[in-house]
Order: C-alpha cells, then sequence, then structure tokens
C-alpha cells in the first residue's frame, strides 16, 4: 500500500473551488470529505500497524565461530550448527519429500552419531563360532550412539558428582600407568558401573543388535571400515596397551564411529544367550529370559560342546554380552559377528564402554 501525505485527505474538491456550492451545501461536503479522508487515514495506519506486527524477525546472521565448526570433517554432527536458511528442516526444493523432519539442534546429542533404523543381516553363515549362527535378518529402531568410547576424563566427572564408583585403581596402574590418560577409554569398570555412567548422562548400554548394525551397516562388512583386514592404522589390535579414543579415523564404521572393532570390548546391555539367534525374537534381536539361557547353556554342557560360546567356559550364569575387539586381540577377533560373555561383575583391563540413546 502506498503512502499519503495528510494534504490529500483535505483538499477542496472541484466543485468548491469553483463556488458552484451554497455555502451551507459547501460545508456540508467539505465535512463529508474530510470526514471519509479521516477514516481513510485510520485505515492505511492500521494496515501499516497489521503489517509491522506480522512481518518475520530478521534471519541471524551466521557466525565466523558457526562457519568454522562447520567444516570440522572429525567433527560430530552436534557441533555442525550451520543449517541452509532457505530451505525448510526436512523439505526438498521442489517442496515436497517423504523424509522425517529433522531434529532440532538442540535435540542433537553432543558427542553422539545417529544409526539410522532398519533390517539389517546380523550373524554369520560361516567361520566364527556356533554362537554367531545362523545369519538372519533383525529390525532395530533409529537410536544414537556414541561416537567414541568413554574416556577416562568423561567417566571422572560422574566419579566426581558420586554417581559412578570409581575404576579400578590397579588395573588402570597396570604396566606402569600405560593405559592412564584422560582420553584413553576407561576400563576397570563392572556392566553395573557402566550402567550407571550411562544412566547418569540420561542414556543407556546399547543392545547387541545394535551394535552389530552399528559396525555393519546395510553391506553387512566384516569390520567397521569394510571387509579389508585389520591393519595398525585402522585400529589397536595385537598390542600392549590401547590408544586414545578416536585416533583411527581411517576405521570408522559406515555411521562415523571409532573404535568399534580394537582398543577395548564395550559392554552391552543384554544378558549373552548363546541360543539368541534361533529363538523366537531373533528378527528385533531379543535374547532368551535368565532361566531359558541357563537352560541352553546347561544343554551345550550336556552335549560336550565347549567352543560353542568361544574360548571361555560355557557360563554357569547369566552372564552379560560385550562386543567389539579388544588391543590384546588377534586381528580375526575384531570381525563384526563375534560374541564374547563375562559376568557383570568383572572388571577388566580391555573391557571399556559406550552408550546409546533412543532417537525421538
Amino acid at each position: 500500500m502506498g503512502s499519503h501525505s495528510g494534504t490529500d485527505f483535505v483538499r477542496e474538491t472541484p466543485a468548491l473551488r469553483a463556488n458552484k456550492l451554497p455555502p451551507e451545501r459547501a460545508a456540508g461536503q467539505s465535512y463529508r470529505v474530510v470526514h471519509r479522508s479521516v477514516a481513510a487515514l485510520i485505515l492505511v495506519v492500521s494496515c501499516a500497524s497489521f503489517e509491522l506486527r506480522s512481518a518475520p524477525a530478521p534471519l541471524a546472521k551466521e557466525s565466523p565461530s558457526s562457519r568454522e565448526a562447520s567444516v570440522d570433517e572429525h567433527a560430530s554432527v552436534t557441533r555442525a550448527s550451520v543449517v541452509p536458511l532457505e530451505l525448510d528442516a526436512g523439505t526438498a526444493e521442489s517442496g515436497t519429500t517423504d523424509a522425517p523432519p529433522l531434529a532440532a539442534k538442540s535435540e542433537l546429542p553432543e558427542g553422539m552419531q545417529l544409526v539410522p533404523g532398519g533390517t539389517f543381516t546380523m550373524g554369520t553363515e560361516a567361520g566364527g563360532e556356533g554362537d554367531e549362527r545362523p545369519a538372519h535378518p533383525v529390525t532395530v529402531a533409529t537410536f544414537w550412539l556414541d561416537t567414541t568410547e568413554v574416556t577416562q576424563a568423561a567417566y571422572d566427572a560422574c566419579v566426581t558428582e558420586a554417581v559412578c564408583v570409581p575404576p579400578d585403581a590397579a588395573i588402570l596402574a597396570t604396566f606402569a600407568g600405560l593405559f592412564k590418560g584422560p582420553n584413553k577409554p576407561v576400563i576397570g569398570v563392572s556392566w553395573f558401573a557402566a550402567r550407571d555412567y550411562c544412566g547418569w548422562g540420561q542414556k543407556r548400554l546399547p543392545s547387541e543388535a545394535e551394535y552389530e548394525r552399528a559396525v555393519r551397516g546395510d553391506d553387512g562388512r566384516r569390520f567397521p571400515w569394510g571387509n579389508e583386514p585389520p591393519t595398525h592404522e585402522r585400529t589397536v589390535f595385537e598390542a600392549n596397551a590401547t590408544d586414545d579414543v578416536g585416533a583411527h579415523p581411517s576405521g570408522r564404521g559406515p555411521y562415523g564411529h571409532d573404535d568399534l572393532a580394537g582398543n577395548v570390548w564395550e559392554w552391552i546391555a543384554d544378558d549373552y544367550d548363546p541360543f539368541a539367534y534361533t529363538r523366537a525374537g531373533a528378527e528385533t534381536g531379543q535374547a532368551g529370559s535368565c532361566q531359558e539361557i541357563l537352560r541352553a547353556q546347561n544343554q551345550l554342557r550336556s552335549e560336550g560342546k565347549q567352543g560353542f560360546t568361544g574360548s571361555n567356559p560355557i557360563p554357569t550364569e547369566c552372564e552379560k554380552s560385550i562386543r567389539g575387539g579388544a588391543y590384546n586381540y588377534a586381528s580375526a577377533g575384531l570381525r563384526s559377528t563375534n560374541r564374547i560373555h563375562h559376568p557383570p561383575s568383572f572388571k577388566l583391563r580391555m573391557t571399556g564402554v559406550r552408550c546409546a540413546k533412543d532417537a525421538r
């Protein structure tokens, strides 16, 4: 709407200028013109006020720090803070898409990478131990998984708040403190301590199916980086100690996670079930109950099948799964399908933790 000066609304009509109207009618005509003009002025002002109130706030300019954060190729998604302003989240340029809207930045968990839900192949038909067979389809929901193993510095923060128990000091001091370091993975923590740490951060331990999904992606790879055998550039194995987390970027998994194979084993939420892959809940990665697991273990012993569950003895209790291989293992032990188990009270030099979180 164009602007108007005050005189535009009160100027005389041509009839008045020509003195063709009696004074009384001229006065009345002038009054009606002024009245209509004032009303028009009020309408214009009201429209302008409405346009000002309705106008969108100016878009904030991208700061230099946010531009720098967006180009760090190793940063987690939480540090990539620049989103194109010309497109709505989840909307393609054409204006239509079947993709769900992107989560708001505040909902992206710090230090985690998203693992998309879907159906993948879990287990194997060849090689490995009996508990890794058969290969079968498993469907998991989308979830978040820590980019790295939990560091000693991160775990110490939980200890400082008196939520977590300290890691085993003697284990950390092994080999004159070779395993100590703020960026090395925390070790010497039980399954219970690992669970409590994840809960402190409003997270949880991952399931076996989730862990294998994060390693194998959609192509069923043998190792996080692909099917090529492990190298010391990609990960830590056949070594005397751990490395700092994330020190081997060429060994990252399909969704950007570090050290999914090697460095330390990682505690898993599930009870270890040697028959999990043949149970009714196998298609969703659901293990049997503790009573079902105990019966399975007794059956393996009675049938003389030591080795079905790996080199560790067949358990006599409901143990917990661990995944991922460790610094002291041979390369074959880092395969994506390898399943290991220990009692949840164990504190080990080669076992740490990585947390998961439901995607909402």
